[in-house]
């Protein structure tokens, strides 16, 4: 929502009167595949969750990043099962993965039509339509974001990860989407009651939103201190050092989510990045960021492959290789036009004798 929010922002900003604001509003081994498949079923977030062959080898699909496939296997699922709440919200996060946003709004709004009582089906339509609030810059789907995300929050008041998404909204918002810095640091101290890493991470992002970086730095040194069993925290740490550009604060983040799991393909990316960061383990560090290249699927919360290729594009300016830098900036901009840093890089080239 962030980008969106800042749009308004800056719309409200420089309006004559409130008038102008209303007028904007654009709208396997067999017996193994079997063990695998149950242990899978037994993991799903619904009870309710259908145990038939499509929807188990989309599941199945779906963590491994084959998102396409997951996608037709649950059509094919709904065509057998249509009012199915659990196929209908894994659909709708298919079609999120993909970069379809209308659709994936739909299923998931048809999952919480079936389900109304289902918090994580409301945070999850929150968060699909908070893309498309950004895609379309609507005012009318930012609002409809701030009330799946209350909602879901309503419903089940101990889900942490409704409310650090309400408290995202809150903190980002203007004050005439419902945006609030008060309310949003009443969230943060709900999600401290409920999970201690949790509420670091919230207070750590309340202070970044304050430009209060130092004690975001101690916010974060907590909350890696308690060594939470989950790679989530660390990585979340580890954005926050890199964009401070900060190769120790970063190193230490990696080196504990690689303790918690070390087959994360996250580990390579930030682990080359501080690498490339520092100037140090430069001949390791080319395969960390290919492995990550190779071995990771494009998904929404992980690095993408454009900031990948950017960083093995700075690798290869450290190291010399001007036409091999060239290349991974080009390719980031093929994947994502807007990656800055990827046009940064071709800049700095172009200038360099």
């Amino acid at each position: 929502m962030s980008n969106f929010l800042e749009t308004i922002k800056v719309h409200l900003a420089s309006s004559a009167r409130f008038g102008e604001l209303k007028s904007w509003n654009p709208r396997g081994c067999l017996s193994m595949r079997w063990l695998v498949l149950l242990a899978l079923c037994a993991a799903l977030p619904s009870a309710a969750a259908p145990l038939d062959a499509p929807y188990a080898f989309a599941m199945i699909q779906f963590r491994s990043g084959h998102f396409q496939q997951a996608k037709l296997a649950l059509e094919d699922a709904l065509r057998r099962s249509p009012a199915d709440a659990a196929a209908e919200m894994l659909l709708a996060r298919c079609d999120y993965e993909l970069g379809n946003l209308k659709d994936a709004v739909a299923h998931a709004g048809t999952a919480v039509q079936i389900e109304p009582g289902n918090a994580q089906y409301h945070l999850w339509l929150g968060r699909m339509t908070g893309r498309e609030a950004d895609r379309e810059r609507s005012l009318t789907l930012a609002v409809k974001t701030r009330e799946e995300f209350e909602k879901a929050v309503s419903l089940d008041p101990n889900n942490a990860e409704a409310r650090r998404a309400l408290m995202e909204y809150y903190l980002d918002a203007p004050w005439i989407l419902g945006g609030s810095k008060a309310k949003a640091q009443r969230q943060a101290q709900a999600i401290a009651r409920i999970d201690q890493v949790g509420g670091w991470l919230a207070r750590a992002q309340l202070d970044q939103a304050s430009g209060q970086f130092q004690q975001a730095n101690a916010d974060y040194q907590h909350a890696i201190q308690a060594k939470p069993k989950r790679v989530g925290p660390y990585f979340e740490a580890a954005d926050f050092y890199l964009d401070r550009q900060d190769a120790a604060g970063l190193d230490l983040a990696v080196k504990a989510a690689a303790s918690v799991d070390p087959s994360d393909p996250r580990i390579n990316y930030y682990r080359g990045v501080a690498n490339v960061l520092a100037g140090s383990h430069l001949a390791s560090t080319e395969r960390e960021l290919k492995a990550y290249l190779a071995g990771s699927s494009a998904r929404r919360n992980f690095p993408s492959h454009a900031a990948a290729l950017s960083w093995l594009g700075k690798l290869y300016e450290r190291l010399g290789k001007t036409q091999l830098a060239v290349e991974q900036y080009q390719t980031a901009l093929q994947l994502d036009p807007n990656s800055r840093e990827a046009r940064e890089g071709l800049e700095r080239l172009k200038k360099s004798p």
